[in-house]
């Protein structure tokens, strides 16, 4: 569909607003305003558009988290949404979320429901959050939906910094490694190598193998140190590649004592997840289908399954029991809270009784993982020296 830049009069005042339309004569009918307050209609850069919408997504990433607290604050003020809106997008620069905020603005201007609105931008608002916010316009429930929506949002952003500062110190360890194996084969191996080249017929295999590499790091450092960053930057490509980062994480949940760990994480994830859908007013199915979205991969057919169940009659929680989808603890909170009435808030107290065990995943992958890449690391650089002085030693002892 075309989209129009159009001049029009509101309040005494005039004002620009971009609109998609079939035609320049239907601009108005779109923006619900009488044809005789439009001013100017022209069509938008087709690439400026293009560029805001690109630029949401590869340079500044729509803050959603912050969004939906700011919106419930405001609308938990009094003020009506439309005004909450452009309140935000006015304390915004002229930035690509300026630009989706005043998508916002000008189809809840036209009369679309916000959630309609929502789905216009998907590169900014996820159906997780769509699903949210199409349900609580019928509960009445906004503010209250946006507020756990942010709440959840804060709790898997603390979980992935957890994550990241646990690894820091690894990817430090395993860069400093290759450094030093880099300078051992580029700069000290190549003068070994030269020391060596009138013995023959002594020098071990390996040793000799590791010269000849020292030879060629030596002749051609350049290439050497671009093989390596290639070497570095391989695993961050193949994780980048969806079908290879399922294989990796399906080799995970084979490891013996991190597999229940990575169920459990994925669970509590899941349990939120429905906590938050089934609060704002969604209907458990819908709800678990909505949830197939964040769940792990390897449990997504369990939950397909729970879901039919659910569709068949089948109450939530011997749904998700006969799929193996919930843990003792969790299945005894949803059966109360069956009885009670209250089946969203137990969910999310049953993922916060695990919040604690998930804090221990990430210390047990650090107490195991830095010892073993210190292993490594020490490891490939004394085999490099052992290797380089080897011929040395037998080059002595057969002189003695």
């Amino acid at each position: 569909m075309p989209h129009f830049e159009v001049n029009l009069l509101d309040a005494g005042a005039v004002i620009t607003r971009r609109i998609d339309a079939a035609d320049a004569q239907a601009v108005a009918a779109a923006l619900g305003v009488p044809a005789q307050h439009i001013l100017a209609v022209r069509p938008a850069p087709a690439r400026a558009a293009a560029a805001a919408t690109a630029s949401v997504w590869r340079r500044e990433r729509f803050p959603l988290r912050l969004f939906s607290k700011e919106l419930a604050v405001l609308l938990g003020a009094g003020i009506p949404l439309l005004e909450a809106v452009m309140t935000l997008r006015e304390k915004e620069p002229a930035t690509a979320i300026a630009a989706v905020l005043g998508t916002l603005e000008e189809r809840l201007r036209a009369g679309e429901a916000f959630s309609a609105a929502l789905s216009a931008r998907p590169e900014a608002f996820d159906t997780l959050f769509v699903a949210v916010v199409s349900s609580a316009e019928r509960t009445g429930q906004l503010r209250e939906a946006l507020q756990s929506h942010a709440d959840y949002l804060a709790w898997v952003e603390t979980l992935r910094d957890r994550l990241v500062s646990a690894s820091i110190y690894p990817l430090m360890l395993m860069g400093t490694g290759v450094a030093v194996v880099l300078f051992l084969l580029v700069y000290v191996v190549p003068r070994f190598a030269g020391l060596l080249e009138g013995v023959s017929g002594d020098i071990p295999a390996a040793s000799r193998a590791l010269l000849a590499l020292g030879g060629w790091t030596g002749a051609h450092p350049v290439a050497a140190v671009l093989l390596s960053l290639a070497l570095l930057g391989l695993p961050v490509a193949a994780w980048s590649h969806a079908r290879l980062r399922e294989r990796a994480a399906a080799a995970l949940w084979r490891v013996p004592g991190l597999a229940e760990r990575l169920r459990l994480l994925a669970l509590a994830r899941l349990y939120r997840t429905l906590s938050m859908l089934l609060r704002a007013g969604v209907p458990a199915v819908p709800a678990l289908r909505t949830a197939r979205a964040v769940i792990a991969p390897r449990l997504r057919a369990a939950l397909d399954a729970a879901t039919a169940r659910v569709e068949r009659g089948e109450r939530l929680s011997e749904a998700l029991h006969a799929e193996q989808l919930s843990t003792p603890v969790a299945l005894r909170m949803l059966r109360v809270g069956e009885r009670s009435g209250s089946v969203g808030a137990m969910l999310g107290d049953a993922a916060a009784f695990y919040d604690e065990e998930l804090a221990r995943l990430t210390e047990l992958v650090t107490r195991l993982l830095n010892p073993l890449l210190m292993l490594a690391m020490g490891g490939l650089i004394g085999t490099v020296i052992v290797l380089m002085y080897l011929p040395i030693f037998q080059l002595m002892e057969s002189v003695q």
